[in-house]
């Protein structure tokens, strides 16, 4: 469980250092079996996590930590939770997998949702590269460079169609683009009063 929302394809790098998770990972990796992180929020478990894979063991230390990088592969429901798990440190659940659409959806809805993410980068002064072309980025892809906080995250994470994650990307930013533009009307304001300006006779 971490305070994090992993989406499909996202690829996450993790620091381990807890002996039950060092364990996990070094039998995921050996037997090359995916593992699952469930979202925690207000730490609290949530319902839904996603199931991820161990793409890479980057370095291991002497003390047994690990960095690592693995990849999301499918949003999982947790049914139940198994807190012991004979001759394991770590615990486990019952899951199952939700029919989950990952196909283009609406793609020029996509292409709006993007103009208005960009739009909120260049408000907020910053540059984000998505690694892909722009026809094949997904809602997966920018979910986490929309501004989303962790709840609303989740709640994308809870949506099994392509078209509902982007009208949900969409509505978001038509609700924070908006106040974002009138921080930076704001801004040249105090900009301007602050300044002594000579007004000629």
């Amino acid at each position: 469980p971490l305070g994090i929302v992993v989406y499909p394809g996202e690829k996450v790098h993790h620091h381990i250092f807890e002996p039950r998770y060092k364990q996990l990972i070094k039998e995921c990796h050996e037997s090359s079996k995916p593992f699952g992180i469930p979202a925690v929020i207000n730490n609290r478990m949530q319902e839904f996590g996603t199931l991820v894979e161990v793409s890479e063991i980057i370095q291991v230390y002497e003390n047994g930590e690990m960095d690592i990088r693995t990849q999301g592969l499918q949003v999982f429901r947790v049914l139940e939770v198994i807190r012991k798990v004979p001759e394991k440190l770590f615990s486990g659940s019952i899951v199952n997998y939700p029919e989950n659409e990952i196909d283009e959806g609406n793609r020029k809805l996509m292409q709006n949702v993007i103009r208005g993410i960009k739009e909120l980068h260049r408000l907020l002064n910053i540059s984000k590269d998505f690694k892909k072309p722009e026809e094949e980025l997904m809602s997966y892809d920018i979910a986490h460079h929309a501004g989303l906080s962790l709840e609303e995250e989740y709640e994308l994470l809870g949506l099994f169609k392509e078209l509902q994650r982007q009208e949900y990307l969409k509505r978001h930013l038509q609700k924070v683009l908006p106040m974002l533009m009138e921080m930076e009307q704001l801004k040249e304001k105090v900009k301007l009063n602050g300044h002594f300006r000579n007004l000629s006779a």
